[in-house]
């Protein structure tokens, strides 16, 4: 049997997935794994939005349940919403430890650009049950009509 050595690419390619193999089962088939303490979360994450737009208003939804209502902030530059804001690492007791965790804690920034100008001084905000509801109402030129054509 002749040995061949290796190219270099193929060896590191080789390395790559010995090591995603040997994580992979040292973490989830090892007992230690069920007892270590989880990896703080990012620094930041990113709250799921959804844009709506009616006739007259752009709505923003924004999925934050946890963070409290003093936490989020709204801002508006021209047509550049930011929504920001942190939600608190929950606390557990002396005696308490996670097990498994994946909610996302800390702070956060989204930044929506909107299709058209708003009026900055008619925007309302509203958090309940962990949503953020921001209605964006439209510049009178931004609102669209139907035009008919004779």
């Amino acid at each position: 049997m002749r040995i061949v050595k290796a190219a270099p690419v193929m060896a590191k390619v080789r390395d790559d997935i010995d090591q995603v193999f040997d994580r992979l089962f040292r973490t989830t088939l090892a007992p230690e794994a069920l007892f270590r303490t989880p990896a703080p979360a990012p620094e930041a994450w990113l709250p799921p939005f959804d844009l709506l737009e009616t006739a007259t208003e752009y709505v923003v939804r924004l999925d934050v349940p946890g963070a409290h209502r003093e936490n989020l902030d709204i801002s508006l530059a021209g047509t550049l919403l930011t929504l920001s804001g942190r939600r608190e690492l929950p606390s557990a007791e002396e005696h308490d430890r996670f097990v498994h965790t994946e909610r996302a804690w800390g702070e956060f920034r989204r930044m929506i650009r909107l299709p058209a100008p708003v009026v900055a001084e008619q925007i309302t905000a509203t958090y309940q049950e962990g949503v953020l509801l921001v209605h964006l109402p439209k510049v009178p030129s931004a609102v669209t009509s139907k035009i008919l054509i004779r």
